[in-house]
């Protein structure tokens, strides 16, 4: 499987996340960012066309290699400044309480431990920081849920980690997220991989 996720996965993940229906769902989750931004799952730069103009930095988290080499293009074309910082967003090398706001997206369904994740995002932001998020995950119809938990174990293979059942708003708030606004609907595409979580969420106090 190294071969495979190092060279392949990441080429598969900025085709599938490229799609131009998401770029409105980025485009929101982006609307709001300012100051100094930690993105964990920077992934191929994908969001980078939807910063705006006038942050401080965005503190690049990201594991894939390949991934980084896609978003260079991007990244070169953008006037905000971006530093790749880390590999793993559950151990993020920045200070406490350094980062004004957060961004994830297509992220909380892939790492191995979200609570986690969200316990380091939750960490480097300031007082009152905000998480801003797109995810992908469990549909409230029981006939997509149930074709979602079928399909999660080859997902998970296939797709180097990637769960279809997971619920982004549960995680969350399990982890002391307070909610600012949301928004889920299905988008274009097969059902089991189409329900989308959009918002911003205010870090545990």
């Amino acid at each position: 499987m190294g071969w495979y996720r190092e060279h392949v996965v990441p080429r598969l993940v900025d085709l599938a996340c490229g799609q131009a229906g998401l770029d409105p769902w980025r485009e929101r989750a982006c609307a709001d960012l300012s100051g100094t931004v930690v993105e964990v799952g920077f992934g191929s730069g994908r969001n980078i066309a939807h910063y705006p103009d006038d942050l401080t930095v965005v503190y690049a988290v990201e594991p894939a290699s390949l991934a980084t080499r896609l978003a260079t293009p991007r990244q070169a074309a953008s006037s905000v400044r971006i530093e790749h910082v880390g590999l793993d967003g559950g151990a993020i090398p920045l200070a406490d309480a350094s980062c004004d706001t957060a961004l994830a997206t297509f992220t909380l369904c892939t790492v191995p431990d979200p609570s986690a994740v969200l316990a380091e995002v939750a960490r480097v932001l300031v007082p009152g920081g905000t998480l801003h998020f797109v995810e992908h995950g469990l549909a409230p119809d029981p006939s997509v849920a149930r074709w979602q938990h079928r399909l999660d174990p080859l997902e998970v293979r296939l797709a180097d980690g990637c769960h279809l059942t997971r619920a982004p708003l549960e995680l969350l708030d399990a982890a002391g997220y307070r909610p600012v606004w949301s928004d889920q609907r299905y988008v274009k595409g097969p059902k089991p991989w189409s329900f989308l979580t959009v918002g911003v969420a205010q870090r545990p106090s």
